[in-house]
């Protein structure tokens, strides 16, 4: 079997190096640095002409969008470790949970960057869409909150939607959104944060 696994630091690529971790597959890491422009090389773009990361090529298929690849990875290789669904109902709630935190959250996280932070120019801005993003984010965490209600983790035990949403919501609390009024995040977050493998991925990045 051949898998390599491009990626790049403070990226959505800590999802699926996360998700790596977590099922303990063997694979070929390269590190691509964005500053430099890594992702914008012609060899890079012949993987994915999106220039972005995380990409994921297995026996000579290529992957991109990490949610994708948490799905296929899950497929292939977590149903036997117990991280993902067999095929059923249970199994479209992790991809409903793991779309749902590109699709709709991801979205909502990305209006707040692109209009609060410097990240973009300031007359690109607007500070009140801005503000909109932050309470759609707002509405985004109640609906996440209620459905961790009387749970430990997503679909009751952990899985690597669990994996995919929580490496999400590490990266947001860098973004001075406020989860106190969350509890059952604040303790699911917790509870994903001891496992092991978290703690050497972000360890690996302190």
């Amino acid at each position: 079997m051949s898998l390599t696994f491009y990626g790049a630091p403070m990226s959505t690529a800590g999802i699926t190096e996360l998700v790596l971790e977590e099922l303990g597959v063997p694979c070929e890491t390269v590190t691509l640095d964005i500053s430099k422009g890594d992702t914008k090389k012609p060899d890079f773009l012949k993987l994915n002409p999106n220039a972005k990361v995380p990409v994921l090529v297995h026996d000579g298929s290529v992957i991109w969008e990490s949610a994708a690849i948490t799905m296929y990875l899950g497929e292939t290789f977590g149903v036997e470790k117990k991280l993902y669904p067999a095929p059923g109902p249970k199994r479209g709630e992790a991809m409903k949970w793991i779309v749902w935190t590109n699709v709709t959250l991801g979205e909502a996280v990305s209006r707040l960057t692109r209009n609060t932070t410097d990240w973009f120019p300031a007359d690109e801005r607007n500070a009140k869409a801005g503000e909109t993003a932050k309470n759609d984010i707002a509405t985004c965490l109640r609906i996440l909150d209620e459905a961790l209600s009387g749970k430990q983790y997503l679909l009751g035990d952990y899985s690597l939607a669990d994996a995919h949403l929580h490496s999400i919501v590490g990266w947001m609390k860098m973004l001075n959104i406020d989860f106190a009024p969350f509890a059952q995040i604040g303790a699911w977050s917790e509870r994903c944060s001891a496992r092991p493998a978290y703690a050497k991925v972000v360890g690996s990045h302190s």
